[in-house]
């Protein structure tokens, strides 16, 4: 089957035929290309992955530079958020529609995947950073057989409020945010943490002192350890 629901580039397994895959998603503004320079540090440890970054499907709506996004982001302001947790949730609520559409070829990609490859979900992880980790938990939340896992750098939960009701699988999760981040403020991650632990998915989050919006050494180094865990 063609993989060609999304586009972007990919990393060949450094041992042999794959028996796992990671499915890297950018943040908003940049491209797969971005991201894809992950794959080398992640396949220390993990020899026998496939890593793919997809584009997302819109065009940047800051223009220029080669960039995407997986869905606009009209009157974000990480300021406001920060100060006001109910404005937290509606602006993350109010991308709900933009991150439904953005899953449809998400998961038509996946799906492509794992076919390609004959892996069984269980054996594919997604990664995301920013708008990614937004679209790897909306996106590996409400698919019919469960993922291996998602890792999630400096993002947050869209759609917080309907996730009760539409999850589907529970696949484990990993969260990594920067304390300093001033575009996804970090208190982010702990609402993740309060909306999806009660609903039986297991949740560990690692807070990094100083951080600000991107992914430090020692970052790399807990997501290389969760996803040794879960596809390793």
């Amino acid at each position: 089957m063609a993989i060609d629901a999304l586009s972007g580039p990919c990393r060949p397994a450094a041992n042999g035929a794959p028996t796992a895959a990671v499915v890297i998603l950018h943040g908003y503004g940049a491209n797969g290309d971005d991201l894809i320079s992950l794959a080398p540090f992640f396949a220390q440890t993990l020899p026998h992955v496939i890593f793919y970054a997809p584009n997302a499907p819109q065009p940047w709506e800051g223009g220029g530079y080669g960039g995407r996004q997986w869905f606009g982001l009209p009157g974000y302001d990480p300021n406001a958020m920060q100060r006001d947790p109910n404005l937290r949730g509606e602006r993350f609520k109010a991308m709900s529609a933009g991150a439904a559409a953005a899953s449809i070829p998400l998961n038509k990609f996946i799906d492509q995947v794992l076919a390609e490859h004959t892996l069984a979900p269980n054996r594919l992880a997604l990664l995301g950073f920013s708008q990614g980790t937004m679209m790897s938990l909306y996106a590996g939340l409400r698919r019919e057989k469960q993922l291996a896992a998602i890792l999630g750098y400096s993002g947050a939960l869209v759609g917080a409020d309907r996730i009760a009701g539409e999850i589907k699988t529970k696949p484990p999760v990993c969260l990594v945010h920067g304390a300093a981040d001033p575009v996804v403020p970090a208190l982010c991650m702990a609402d993740i943490d309060q909306a999806l632990t009660p609903l039986g998915v297991s949740v560990a989050t690692h807070l990094i002192p100083g951080l600000q919006h991107g992914i430090d050494p020692d970052g790399a180094r807990i997501g290389a350890a969760f996803l040794q865990k879960f596809i390793g």
